[in-house]
């Protein structure tokens, strides 16, 4: 094990991982492109990302996903049987791409390391959601949904392109929220 590739296998599969709490079908998406076309080497069992069959049916997913969250009120519900699966499309695209560990370890990171970004990305936009949905009557919510929707997609393609700049920009990210959010207590 070449402690270069692991550390990028790693960064990718925890950016992928945060990317899928943002949106679940995204990076399952962009992933099986990537595999699809070569630019990535998946691990092991996880070639079927990229067969034509998976694409056309994660890019459905991902559009029925993306479009549910344009209706106010629809947004909410999907938040709640959306967010286990959004926990399962992180474990399982970390898993897909940290190929240089073993196969018992790369699963014990996938749920641990992988299903906590997601965990936390997901609530994250959770909340900023329903804070939108409260101080707006949900007229905002397409625009959350959006901004989602391209930090997801921006996410996942740094994180197969460039993992570590992908987890800086994921830092960021959460620094600037973690920010806010104590501004805002200072505040009121």
């Amino acid at each position: 094990m070449d402690p270069a590739s692991l550390a990028l296998s790693f960064a990718t599969g925890l950016a992928l991982a945060a990317a899928a709490g943002f949106r679940a079908f995204v990076p399952l998406l962009a992933t099986g492109l990537a595999v699809h076309f070569g630019v990535i080497e998946p691990a092991s069992g996880f070639g079927w990302l990229g067969e034509p069959v998976a694409l056309l049916a994660l890019a459905v997913a991902t559009a029925l996903e993306v479009g549910a969250y344009y209706f106010p009120g629809l947004d909410h519900a999907l938040d709640i049987v959306a967010a286990p699966l959004a926990l399962a499309a992180g474990i399982v695209v970390a898993a897909s791409v940290m190929a240089e560990l073993p196969p018992w370890l790369r699963w014990l990171a996938a749920i641990v390391a992988g299903g906590g970004a997601t965990a936390a990305s997901y609530s994250f936009t959770s909340l900023m959601r329903a804070k939108s949905g409260v101080a707006t009557g949900g007229l905002a919510n397409p625009l959350v949904s959006t901004v989602e929707l391209a930090g997801s997609a921006l996410l996942a393609g740094l994180a197969l392109l460039a993992p570590v700049i992908a987890l800086l920009a994921l830092a960021l990210i959460l620094v600037a929220a973690s920010r806010r959010r104590r501004s805002r207590r200072g505040a009121g």
